[in-house]
């Protein structure tokens, strides 16, 4: 079972790093190897998922840079790699039903994959970890519920 936390309603796994900017997270699956999905307050903000699009397989990111663009019902844009790599699989079962994306972000509602040019390096940059991840995911609430991105 994956180690959890739950913050205010939402689960967030533990085992993965989360880009605290993009609501993107990394999941290590292989030394090699990086899954890529949105966390669950990503999932909220945007809304129901209509269409997912992914760059192509053997595409080469940066961290910042698209891996791909979603069209929600409260936001249509690009979605962000939280790392550098080359794009080696794809979530075909999520591509073809985007709505596995906000039914399951941490788990089957996967994106991509990633083959990670600079992990160690980049990693540093994400929020991970039973200290970190409750306090950052408290303070993004509270943020976005200022904000009027979450309803009270």
């Amino acid at each position: 079972m994956t180690p959890s936390v739950e913050v205010q309603g939402y689960v967030l796994a533990l085992d993965r790093g989360y880009e605290p900017e993009t609501h993107v997270w990394a999941l290590v699956v292989a030394p090699d190897r990086v899954r890529l999905g949105m966390d669950p307050l990503g999932v909220e903000t945007a809304g129901a998922l209509a269409q997912l699009a992914l760059v192509p397989l053997g595409t080469e990111v940066r961290r910042g840079e698209p891996v791909g663009s979603i069209e929600a019902e409260k936001f249509v844009g690009p979605l962000t790699a939280p790392l550098s790599g080359t794009v080696i699989a794809h979530n075909a079962a999520a591509v073809a039903d985007p709505g596995l994306v906000h039914r399951d972000p941490l788990g089957d509602g996967w994106l991509l994959e990633l083959a990670p040019s600079d992990l160690d390096a980049e990693r540093a940059l994400l929020v991970e970890g039973a200290e970190q991840v409750p306090p950052w995911f408290e303070h993004k609430l509270t943020e976005y519920r200022l904000k009027g991105v979450l309803a009270e």
